[in-house]
């Protein structure tokens, strides 16, 4: 039987609950959609803004120091053996091999003149792009030949465009990496600008120009911005593989461009290890920067033909230990904080190990001696020993090689720079102290004393940039020369510390002040209150330095290159100091005995041979000493002979004597198995023209700075 059931009624407050439900989704879903559209909108204006201002702010430096160059030269005005003379040292060496791929009358001869050189070291032939990182010359000398600018432009002024356009990619890479670190690109800015105003400790290239230095650490900023970016969580596959592409190509152009590449990278590879160690990086991505950082310097290896001082080069040797030491520890990273500790200090204690024992495998494989002048340096710099070898003891004696001044921080502390990096320093050291205890004792991660784990933790890309300023400050202040690595870094870790959200947060919440309002206002205008102070202060400074006008002049040295080249054949061979004949190489083109690469044990010797002119040798010693380079010519310099810009022990007359066994001149202590000499110094004595001297020497040409003398023939 079918029976009909009356309908139950629909209340209408469900109906009217559900619609005003319904209502308020969408409401808060176009609020989303709209909020999002502004977030994409504000973020691409940002984008585009910051980008703009880094491109503006990398040229403007450019121009900047390439106008500080010509008004310091007149180096649009002064004749071409003038403007040669101006890259001093080893600038000059470099240059001439530009010169040089220029003058060829092919690419092909170019490249086998270089290839089968006769002339850099007398006497010898050798290949040198394997020798020294020259393939910038090579690159620019063909690029120079090949576009239609050679009536437009002289070769020497795209040489050095090149140089000062590679600062404005420098100083946006750094701005791009505190932008990276920071979140806004006024740190950027900020970065940008410190560097400009702390210009006499951040870069020197507008009066060394072609230093391979300045080739490389544009892609040595480059390389750093890139690892930043690719320390990131949580990156899209496709971005991290452009990361890494790009990370591949700045490694490969740094240490291609620069001798010093594999301690650079090696300093490096040492902050990568700590954090890997520490686990406070991705132990896949650590991996990752390892294998590139030798792929890079083995590519470079075989273009220089297989040199044997990267082969042997302690990068490859602590990369190849870490991975080698990571697979035969693999639960380095478990059990209690002394289980983990224990652990941990074996594995560096391994790691070092190995490193030492592969290291003198290869070079005993290799019979490498290149680059032993520089642990020779270390042990005696460090206190590991006196020593009396004589190339050791040239670096220890030279500034450049001893430690930071500390006017050096009292400039960077007139711009604040200073202050604001040893406050963010401080800061974020404190929490990478935490976050590393936190991992070694606690590996879930657990909050710590009651305080959130992202205030004490630092993010990847943080934690690296910690580590490389602490290094690279460690290499600066016990090696000047280095301070330029840490200086420039130092601009990017200080503006991102002032810009960084997370370093506000923690220091309000230690002095109990936090609030969003009142971190995200001094966020942005301590940066902003900053750059105001820089502008007001050094932007007079700047415009009466651009304002000063001065100008090239060394007679002396011109009237040297001038007469070699009107009175001396083409294939004379010269000898005299290592800075000298770089010169001479470049204006004239005259054969050598010995130049300032110093990375050969070869060229150390006939260095120390041919220095022998300016200690208490005999002439006839001299002459043979000399005569076996195959010299021609010797010039002597008073500014060496009667040198006294370095103290007592550390003229080069007086290294040549500890050397030699012999005492030093002048009041002082001597060693007490030093002996006095059997004959007068070679250099003064032979201004006084006796027969013993001039029958081994003849003297040519003389000004109030040098002196050339011509060898006898006979023996």
């Amino acid at each position: 039987m079918i029976s009909i059931r009356q309908r139950k009624g629909v209340k209408t407050t469900e109906v009217s609950e559900d619609h005003a439900a319904q209502e308020e989704n969408v409401k808060l879903e176009n609020k989303l959609l709209s909020g999002c559209s502004s977030r994409r909108l504000w973020k691409t204006l940002s984008f585009t803004v910051g980008g703009t201002i880094a491109l503006c702010v990398g040229l403007l430096t450019s121009v900047y120091l390439a106008t500080l160059h010509e008004n310091d030269l007149w180096f649009s005005n002064i004749k071409e053996v003038e403007r040669e003379i101006s890259f001093r040292t080893e600038c000059g060496l470099y240059y001439s091999y530009y010169k040089q791929m220029l003058q060829a009358p092919t690419l092909t001869q170019g490249f086998h003149g270089l290839m089968y050189d006769n002339k850099t070291e007398s006497m010898r032939t050798i290949n040198l792009l394997q020798r020294m990182n020259i393939y910038q010359e090579v690159f620019l000398s063909i690029l120079y030949r090949v576009l239609p600018i050679q009536k437009y432009l002289e070769p020497v002024y795209f040489y050095i465009y090149t140089l000062f356009g590679l600062q404005a990619i420098y100083v946006t890479a750094l701005y791009t990496t505190s932008w990276l670190l920071s979140g806004t690109w006024l740190s950027g800015l900020l970065a940008a600008v410190w560097y400009v105003t702390n210009r006499t400790d951040t870069t020197r290239v507008e009066f060394t120009v072609p230093l391979r230095e300045n080739w490389a650490l544009p892609f040595f900023a480059i390389q750093v911005a890139a690892v930043t970016y690719f320390l990131r969580p949580n990156l899209q596959p496709r971005s991290e593989r452009l990361t890494l592409l790009a990370i591949f190509v700045s490694t490969f152009l740094f240490s291609l461009a620069w001798q010093f590449n594999q301690f650079m990278m090696l300093v490096q590879a040492l902050a990568l290890f700590s954090l890997d160690s520490l686990d406070m990086l991705p132990a896949t991505k650590a991996t990752w920067l390892y294998g590139i950082q030798v792929a890079g310097l083995l590519l470079v290896c075989a273009l220089q033909f297989f040199n044997s001082m990267i082969l042997g080069s302690l990068l490859i040797s602590f990369n190849l230990s870490v991975l080698i030491a990571r697979k035969l520890q693999k639960n380095l990273k478990t059990g209690n904080f002394l289980n983990r500790l224990g652990k941990l200090l074996l594995h560096v204690f391994v790691v070092f190990c190995l490193t030492l024992f592969l290291n003198n495998i290869i070079k005993k494989i290799l019979n490498l001696k290149s680059d032993e002048h520089i642990f020779k340096f270390l042990k005696a710099k460090f206190g590991f020993g006196a020593t009396r070898d004589f190339d050791a003891n040239l670096y220890l004696c030279e500034e450049a090689f001893g430690l930071l001044p500390l006017d050096t921080l009292g400039r960077l502390a007139d711009t604040l720079l200073f202050y604001a990096y040893v406050l963010v320093l401080c800061g974020t050291a404190a929490a990478a102290l935490a976050g590393a205890f936190r991992n070694l004792s606690d590996p879930a991660g657990r909050p710590v004393g009651g305080v959130a784990r992202r205030t004490l933790s630092l993010k990847p890309e943080t934690a690296y940039n910690l580590m490389h300023t602490v290094l690279f400050g460690f290499l600066a202040l016990s090696t000047m020369r280095m301070k330029y690595l840490w200086t420039s870094h130092m601009c990017v870790f200080a503006s991102f510390g002032l810009c960084s959200p997370e370093l506000w947060e923690l220091l309000l919440k230690l002095i109990h002040l936090y609030n969003p309002k009142t971190m995200w206002a001094l966020r942005y205008s301590v940066p902003v209150l900053t750059l105001l102070y820089l502008c007001c202060k050094f932007w007079p400074e700047m415009m009466d330095e651009l304002s000063e006008l001065r100008e090239f002049y060394d007679p002396d040295t011109v009237e040297l290159m001038s007469w070699i080249n009107s009175h001396t054949p083409g294939k004379a061979v010269f000898a005299g100091s290592m800075q000298l004949l770089a010169g001479v190489k470049l204006c004239t083109g005259r054969a050598l005995t010995n130049h300032p690469h110093y990375e050969d044990s070869g060229l150390r010797e006939r260095t120390r041979a041919v220095y022998q002119i300016y200690a208490k040798r005999p002439p006839e010693e001299v002459h043979t000493l000399l005569r076996a380079l195959g010299a021609d010519y010797v010039i002597l310099e008073d500014s060496i002979c009667y040198e006294r810009r370095h103290p007592r022990g550390c003229r080069l007359r007086d290294l040549l004597d500890v050397a030699n066994g012999h005492v030093m001149d002048g009041p002082g202590e001597n060693d007490p198995d030093l002996k006095p000499a059997d004959h007068p110094r070679f250099c003064e004595e032979i201004r006084r023209d006796l027969p013993l001297y001039r029958a081994f020497f003849t003297r040519v040409f003389q000004n109030k700075t040098f002196h050339v003398y011509k060898l006898s023939r006979n023996k």
